[in-house]
Formats: structure tokens, C-alpha cells, sequence
């Protein structure tokens, strides 16, 4: 939690106010959500989860330590979604970081706030190492969130996710805990901080498409 800004773990009873934020927002997020590849010849056909079936599979995942669902709450209001995903444990504890958010609050400091919030409780809370965000190479307002936050790019990886009915390049933002001993917020505060003194505006930020 920060001010107006809270992440909690998705609820079943979530789904009007989730159902809502995705109706309103069907243009802002289409060109940005992941979607399903077609079978293979002969091959099963694959149908996107109800809500109710999304919410389960998220539990389960973060029963078994590999996944950390949230939404996020602005003023007491619904307004996206972040999941920590793809969680390895071992020699590498690492996980990515997929979000989106109602684009009636975009630009406000929410999703950077948000994803400052989920990588200081991985880092500090959950014990993990590392955490990175991919983000498609034209999306410039989701790549401007991890560059304010200080994630450095590592690079290309071709066709690496299926969105918005194609397999897409993502460009690869990291952040290992040395990078970040005071926090994330603590260090996202005093850049906000320093913009503000400067006269400097937020971008509105599009959905990152790391997971779903």
C-alpha cells in the first residue's frame, strides 16, 4: 500500500468490478493482451478461461510458489491487474512482472507505483533475486515505467509472446535486488520528487504484456 495506491491478492468476488474495468477498456487493452496461438492440425482447441476459472488457476499457481496475483486498488477503486509470474526458486529465484491497468487512471503514477510496490515485496518479503518486465518495442508508455524505475534492458527476444493474434518481439527490462538495497518506492518517490520540482508530467502507461 502507498497513499491511494493498494495491491491485494484477486478475489472471486472481484468479478463485477474486473468484468467492468476490461468492458470500458476493450480498445486500450486489445492491442497489448496475450492471446491464444491456433492449434496444430488435428489439435485440441484452446478457450480462454471464464473469470472464475482464471482466478482458481492463479491460486493454485501461487500455492505452489509460482505465481503472486494481485489487483490494484486506486482510491478505493478497482482499476488493473498485476501478477508476479513464471516464480523459479533454486539457484536462480526469479519471476516477471505482467500488468494492466484502466487507462481513466493512466499517467498518474499508479502502474510505476505498483510494480515499485510488487518488486520491493518479492525482494524483500518473498526472497527473490530477480524480477523483469518484457514489454513490445512500440510500446513506449510501458517501456517509460521501467526506465523511471531504473530496470535495465537486456534485450530482444523474437516472437517470444503470442498477442493481439501474432507472435510479437518483447524487449527485456531486469532488476536483481543489488540494484535496489534502499527499495524500489523509496527510489521511485525521490525520481517522482525530482520530476515534479522540474515542472515534468507522467506518460499514460499501456498494459506491459509480460504474462496474463
Amino acid at each position: 500500500m502507498d497513499d491511494d495506491i493498494v495491491l491485494r491478492p484477486i478475489k472471486l468476488r472481484d468479478q463485477r468490478a474486473w468484468r467492468e474495468v476490461n468492458r470500458r477498456n476493450r480498445d486500450w487493452l486489445r492491442p497489448w493482451e496475450a492471446t491464444i496461438p491456433p492449434p496444430a492440425p488435428g489439435g485440441p482447441l484452446a478457450h480462454r478461461p471464464t473469470y472464475r476459472q482464471m482466478v482458481r488457476h492463479l491460486r493454485s499457481e501461487a500455492n505452489a510458489g509460482r505465481m503472486l496475483p494481485f489487483v490494484i486498488e486506486y482510491q478505493g477503486r478497482l482499476v488493473g491487474q498485476l501478477t508476479v509470474a513464471g516464480i523459479t526458486w533454486g539457484s536462480m529465484c526469479s519471476g516477471h512482472v505482467g500488468y494492466w491497468v484502466d487507462e481513466a487512471v493512466a499517467g498518474r503514477g499508479v502502474m510505476p507505483t505498483a510494480v515499485a510496490l510488487v518488486v520491493d515485496h518479492c525482494f524483500r518479503t518473498v526472497g527473490l533475486h530477480r524480477v523483469e518486465v518484457c514489454i513490445r518495442p512500440e510500446n513506449g508508455p510501458s517501456r517509460r515505467v521501467v526506465e523511471k524505475l531504473g530496470f535495465r534492458e537486456e534485450g530482444l527476444r523474437p516472437r517470444y509472446l503470442h498477442i493481439d493474434g501474432a507472435w510479437r518481439d518483447h524487449l527485456v527490462f531486469a532488476l536483481t535486488a543489488e540494484e535496489a538495497p534502499e527499495g524500489l518506492l523509496r527510489r521511485w518517490h525521490r525520481s517522482r520528487a525530482r520530476g515534479a520540482s522540474h515542472g515534468t508530467s507522467e506518460n499514460p502507461a499501456r498494459p506491459s504484456t509480460g504474462i496474463e
